[in-house]
Order: structure tokens, then sequence, then C-alpha cells
């Protein structure tokens, strides 16, 4: 009988998590597995838990949050997974954006999420591993941003109460008239390299960020290839023209925006790069390095 253990973040959604955990709990009691609930408490108290549960033989670790915690917890599993240890991952999209749980078909409410959790089929996934100088890998499921949307995570968090679109849209806004600006950067993917100012660059494993912006819509997280989206340098007014192709995927035929594939992304710049990995942010780095790692996460979808 496959046991469970549930990660949840009860923060996380504005407090959507935590007032999720009553119907995902009876979810999971009517379906007499075994499982347990923890709560995390601090940043990084996913990874740690994740760690736990992998290697005190939970068959599945399922992250009940957003992207944030999705990350940690396969963080977690990964690093557990560095020991010869393993598990199923599984979600509950119940944070602000849920981007991940989107990209891999599962659905946004709790209980249909629980059901398929039960009862759903287990598939192989790529992931993202990222290095930069002086620290330690991390791993992202989804997209790393860097510029633009880098600076969006960063006000995003700034807002307590809103999720999803009502959220990232008014953030988007105020950064493209309050923030916006190109850096100069060096993009080497696989054996290309190009040097340009832009203002955003994806690195991307999924489709859809911020709760509804496809940066890159073909995207697929088991095709064994980063989709890279690169935004070259426009005027405020440019940027702004670009928000309403962003929410429907149509950007990438306009002149401003270029798309490589490539299993090795290395980002260089004299500036200090303002990023995010899977919705956290990643700053004050001159070089990120992302290598994709085909299919190594094993997940219910």
């Amino acid at each position: 009988m496959k046991s469970i253990y549930v990660i949840l973040n009860p923060v996380a959604g504005r407090g959507f998590s935590a007032k999720s955990e009553p119907a995902i709990r009876e979810c999971l009691q009517n379906s007499s597995l075994p499982f347990e609930i923890f709560h995390t408490h601090h940043i990084g108290h996913g990874i740690t838990l994740a760690e736990h549960a992998v290697n005190h033989g939970y068959d599945i670790v399922v992250a009940a949050g957003g992207d944030g915690t999705t990350n940690e917890v396969i963080n977690g599993i990964m690093n557990a997974a560095e020991q010869g240890k393993s598990a199923v991952f599984g979600v509950f999209p119940t944070g602000t954006g849920s981007d991940f749980a989107f990209n891999v078909g599962m659905p946004a409410d709790p209980l249909e999420a629980c059901q398929r959790i039960i009862d759903g089929s287990v598939k192989k996934i790529d992931l993202g591993r990222i290095s930069s100088p002086g620290k330690p890998p991390r791993y992202f499921d989804n997209q790393l941003g860097i510029g633009f949307d880098g600076i969006v995570t960063v006000e995003a968090k700034k807002f307590k109460r809103l999720r999803g679109m009502a959220l990232y849209l008014p953030v988007v806004l105020k950064t493209v008239f309050l923030t916006h600006g190109p850096i100069p950067v060096s993009i080497s993917c696989d054996d290309e390299t190009i040097e340009l100012e832009a203002v955003q660059i994806t690195i991307a494993n999924g489709a859809r960020e911020g709760g509804g912006f496809y940066m890159t819509p073909d995207a697929k997280v088991d095709d064994g290839l980063f989709d890279v989206l690169i935004v070259s340098k426009v005027s405020k007014l440019g940027m702004l023209k670009l928000i309403p192709h962003f929410t429907k995927g149509t950007h990438l035929q306009l002149e401003s925006t270029s798309l490589r594939r490539a299993k090795k992304v290395v980002v260089r710049s004299k500036q200090k790069l303002i990023a995010h990995f899977d919705g956290e942010l990643l700053t004050d780095d001159n070089e990120i390095t992302c290598e994709l790692l085909p299919k190594c996460l094993d997940i219910i979808c």
C-alpha cells in the first residue's frame, strides 16, 4: 500500500492553501491510504521535509502550495536522489500562480487534484539545474527568468492578498513603467553564443508562468530541451504592447523576440542579474548556468 507525505505551506496562495487543508485531509482519509501532513514554517523548510520523507521511505511526496513550495519539495526529492533514494512527486495547486501544476495537467481544484494523487498515472519529466559561482546547485521545474520577470517577482512579493493574474498583471504593468530596462548580456545556448541588450531572458522547462503568461507556449516538461525566450531591447511602450501577447503566447512572431532550444544555457553580464526560478529569487549573480536533466523526476499527473 502506497504511503503519502504532504508538505503544506499554510501561507501559500495568500492563505488559500491553509483553507484547503481540511478538504485534502478528508479526501486522503477516505482513500484509506496511510498519510501524513506537515506544515512548512520558513523558507527552505520544504526542502528539508521532502528529503526527510524520501529517506524515511514514503512512496509519494506531495507539495501543497504554490510554485515556490513545489520547487522546494522537488529540490528535497532530488537531494535524496543523490543519495540513492527515490519517491514519486505530486502537487496540490493551492498557491498564487500554481503554473507548474497547470503545465503537468493537475486540476486546479484541490479535491480533484487529491483524487488524481490517489488514482493518477506516473510519468517522467525533465528538470533544470542551476549553477552560480560560489553557490550550491538548485533545481527548477518550470522557468528561470532573468531581467524583467525577475523584477516582477521582487515586486510581487510586496503584495500580501492577491493571487494569480489579479496579482501578477498589476505588478507587470508597474514594472514596465517604473523599473523596466535592458541589460547587456552574453547568452550561450549549447554551442551558440550571442551578445545583446536584453529586457527579458526566460529559460523554460514549462509553458506558463505568473498565473497566465505563456512566455514559452510550446515548451514541454518531457522533451529534453529548454525553450529559451529572448526579448531584445525595446521601449517602455514596446514592452507594454508585448504583455497581451504574453498572455496569449503570440509574441514569438514579433521582431523583438527570439526563441532557441538548448540543453545548456549560460547567461553572463557585467551587471548583477536579477532573476527568479519558479518564483523564488536568485539575485546578485553575474553568471547563471542552467543544465537540463532529462526525465529525472517521477510525477503523478
